[in-house]
C-alpha cells in the first residue's frame, strides 16, 4: 500500500524541505519507487533535486487539471512528472505561480481536495509519495494534509522548538475530523541536533516529554553537507553519501519502512 507522507511545520527554518528532499532520496536509494511533490511556491524542494528554474508544467498546472476529476487521469499527469538523478525518484516541481493558487481557489468547490484527486491517480505507481508543504497553515498545506496518509513533523533542536506545535496539532485534528479521517501522525523528527550543545539535548528531552505522539529514534544532526547539497542541486546522499546527514536520513527511511512491517 502506498504511503503518502506530508512534511509539515508552519515554522520556517526547521529542516522541512531538507527532510522532504532527503527522505524521498533515501527511499529511492533503498529502491522504493518514490515521488516528491513540491507544494511550496518557493520551489526549494525542486531546486534540491536539480530544478533551479521554474518548469512550464508543474504542480500548479496539475492542480488546475484536478478541477474537473472526469478529465484527470495518469496520461494527463505523466508528462508533468520529471525524472531526477536517482532512478527510483521522480518529482512534480513547483514555482512562484503556485502562490496565486489560493486566490484562484477562493470560491472553488472542494478546494482542499485538488491534490487528493491527483494523488489518488498516482498512488498505484509509487511506494512512497512525499509532499513538501509550505511553511504556513494555508490552503496549500490543507491540500497536502487532505491528500496524505500521514504527516511527519520536523522540529529543530533550538530554543523555540515547541512554539507553534499546538496550533499545528490542532490543524491536524481539524483535518482528521472534517477532511481526512484516515490521516495519521507518522512522527515528530528532531532536526539540527548538535550533540556538543546541552541545549540540543534539553530540547530533545522536552519534545519527547511534551509530545504524546511518536518521536522518531532517528535524529538529524546539524551537518554542513546537508546545507551545501541544495546549492549543487543534489540530495545529500548524492552529494556526500558518507556524511552524517545523509546517513541519518537513510536511517529515518529504514525506520519508517520497518515500522510498516
Amino acid at each position: 500500500m502506498t504511503k503518502v507522507i506530508a512534511i509539515c511545520n508552519q515554522k520556517g527554518g526547521v529542516g522541512k524541505t531538507t527532510t522532504a528532499v532527503n527522505l524521498a532520496a533515501s527511499f529511492a536509494a533503498l529502491e522504493k519507487n518514490t515521488l516528491l511533490i513540491d507544494m511550496d511556491p518557493q520551489g526549494n524542494a525542486s531546486q534540491g533535486v536539480g530544478f533551479n528554474e521554474a518548469q512550464e508544467e508543474d504542480i500548479h498546472e496539475t492542480l488546475h487539471l484536478a478541477e474537473n476529476p472526469e478529465n484527470l487521469n495518469y496520461e494527463a499527469i505523466k508528462n508533468i512528472i520529471k525524472p531526477t538523478h536517482l532512478e527510483f525518484l521522480k518529482i512534480i516541481t513547483a514555482g512562484p505561480d503556485l502562490a496565486v493558487l489560493e486566490i484562484e481557489l477562493v470560491n472553488a468547490m472542494s478546494r482542499e481536495r485538488r491534490l487528493e484527486r491527483v494523488v489518488k491517480i498516482l498512488k498505484p505507481y509509487y511506494d512512497f509519495i512525499i509532499i513538501d508543504s509550505p511553511p504556513s497553515l494555508n490552503l496549500l498545506t490543507l491540500n497536502a494534509l487532505t491528500a496524505a496518509t500521514s504527516v511527519l513533523i520536523p522540529v529543530q533542536c533550538e530554543y523555540y522548538a515547541l512554539q507553534g506545535l499546538a496550533e499545528l496539532f490542532n490543524t491536524i485534528r481539524l483535518v482528521q475530523k472534517n477532511l481526512n479521517s484516515e490521516l495519521k501522525i507518522e512522527g515528530t523528527l528532531l532536526t539540527m541536533y548538535d550533540a556538543r550543545l546541552s541545549l540540543s539535548k534539553q530540547v530533545a528531552e522536552e519534545v519527547r516529554n511534551c509530545i504524546s505522539e511518536k518521536v522518531f529514534v532517528s535524529i538529524i544532526p546539524r551537518n554542513v553537507k546537508l546545507s551545501e547539497a541544495p546549492s549543487h542541486g543534489k540530495p545529500a546522499i548524492l552529494y556526500d553519501v558518507q556524511s552524517s546527514g545523509a546517513q541519518a536520513y537513510v536511517r529515518l527511511a529504514e525506520e519508517i519502512i520497518n515500522g510498516e512491517k
